[in-house]
């Protein structure tokens, strides 16, 4: 498919609604912080393992990512689709 030529303002003009939408939903997100979050980051830090991401469909695809991004930065993790999981065979690859 060959897109037409786009008026470059209307392409400024997008781009700057769309960063301004993520930037209110981001800021959005300060107050729903609490103890949970706390409790995640201890969990994820006094893992002596791996860290097993799992996730199907959308989720699944942002849980690869999670784990990639986790791995790179210094905490083992990898990636098991839930499908997978469900067969029992998760925790013998640990």
């Amino acid at each position: 498919m060959i897109r037409s030529a786009t008026d470059p303002q209307k392409l400024l003009a997008r781009a700057r609604e769309v960063l301004e939408t993520e930037s209110r939903a981001i800021t959005g997100l300060i107050a729903r912080l609490d103890q949970s979050f706390i409790r995640a980051c201890e969990m994820i830090l006094a893992c002596q393992g791996h860290l097993i991401v799992t996730g199907m469909g959308k989720s699944g695809h942002i849980g690869h990512k999670l784990a990639a991004t986790l791995a790179s930065t210094g905490t083992p993790a990898f990636f098991v689709h839930s499908a997978e999981a469900s067969h029992g065979d998760a925790l013998a690859s640990v």
